[in-house]
């Protein structure tokens, strides 16, 4: 029997982070820093070092911060470019190609074993 490696991972980062209020309020949890990174960068990285290609990222309300971590950001590579800082482009650049991410915006909050319902969906669309 041939074993199947994992390459897909569902990351839910939904909550409301009350435990960690009054911070959360205005920030995600997900997007607090330890020492210089966010801690869901760190939660990315050890999947992609895990050999995960595929992630899926599933948010709630006032988690925009994490999209816009993962996504381009045109105005800070173009003044980058005009700094001609290489060290912090390279690092932008690898932070926006790290893995196939995809964001998932939820409406309402949901139980995480739905959060497992939606991993099957998303498996049975090959989205790679």
């Amino acid at each position: 029997m041939k074993l199947q490696s994992i390459r897909k991972a569902v990351i839910p980062a939904a909550g409301l982070g009350i435990r960690f209020l009054p911070i959360t309020k205005a920030q995600p949890k997900e997007m607090l820093p330890v020492v210089d990174k966010p801690v869901i960068q760190y939660v990315v990285e050890e999947a992609i070092l895990s050999g995960i290609e595929d992630i899926l990222i599933i948010t709630g309300k006032g988690k925009r911060a994490i999209e816009d971590h993962f996504d381009i950001s045109c105005e800070l590579d173009r003044r980058l470019r005009q700094k001609n800082d290489k060290l912090l482009m390279e690092q932008e650049e690898s932070l926006s190609n790290m893995a196939d991410i995809l964001l998932f915006l939820l409406a309402l909050s949901i139980a995480l074993d739905a959060i497992s319902a939606w991993a099957h969906f998303i498996d049975s669309l090959h989205w790679h």
